[in-house]
């Protein structure tokens, strides 16, 4: 089984998507084809929150590509094509990927039925290796550092990380990672002591990321997070 990322473009770049309940019902709308094709694991992914806290969370949409996104698994990646037919024109842009997924964090119970509204917001970011770090230093510092730091410090309720394997599509920007990171509101994002656990673990941590990712090269949106079980 492969892992399959597709990310979905409507605002541009520099501009901070919201409101993409449109975007939303046009990928759901997409699964049962998907399924029949062969996908299995989804989950839809969307910049559809609607919170007073929302305009307080730091977003950058450098790339233009994190008005939504779905994810899910398939035999294997060489039969992708109908797939990406079914998903082409649901958006301006599109971008695709295969990756690498780790959970790090998982929810510690899920009681919602599938399709709908994970509990909290899930804060969706991506972001390229700086041509400046090697492979290995890049790793060691994203996975080997940062990781643990950020469940460490972070009141996370769940932890996805992808390392991206290869571009799919036809003129994707070059990305190294792809990472969902959940919480339990924008006011627990926006709020230095509860998402930092205090300013001097701000400082460190954003230290650490700055150590193997760079902010101008950088996407990080809240989105609201919508795991399909089938």
């Amino acid at each position: 089984m492969e892992k399959l990322i597709y990310l979905f473009g409507e605002t541009e770049a520099g501009t901070v998507p919201e409101g993409q309940s449109l975007l939303r019902e046009k990928l759901f709308d997409a699964v049962p084809a998907l399924v029949s094709s062969g996908a299995t694991g989804l989950t839809v992914s969307v910049a559809d929150v609607d919170d007073p806290d929302l305009a307080s969370v730091a977003q950058f949409n450098n790339t233009g590509l994190l008005d939504g996104q779905i994810s899910f698994w398939v035999d294997h990646v060489d039969g992708r094509l109908g797939i990406e037919s079914i998903l082409e024109g649901l958006a301006s842009r599109m971008a695709g990927y295969l990756v690498t997924e780790s959970i790090l964090r998982d929810y510690a119970s899920r009681d919602w039925a599938p399709g709908a509204a994970s509990p909290g917001i899930a804060i969706f970011t991506t972001f390229p290796r700086p041509a400046s770090l090697d492979p290995e230093t890049f790793y060691a510092r994203w996975q080997g550092s940062h990781g643990p730091l950020s469940l460490e410090l972070h009141p996370l309720t769940r932890y996805v990380r992808n390392a991206v394997f290869r571009p799919l599509t036809e003129g994707a920007p070059m990305l190294d990672a792809i990472v969902s990171e959940s919480v339990a509101s924008c006011a627990v994002a926006s709020d230095v002591e509860q998402f930092y656990s205090g300013r001097d673990n701000q400082k460190r941590i954003v230290k650490d990321l700055l150590s193997f990712a760079e902010i101008k090269t950088m996407s990080s949106v809240v989105m609201r997070e919508y795991i399909l079980e089938v």
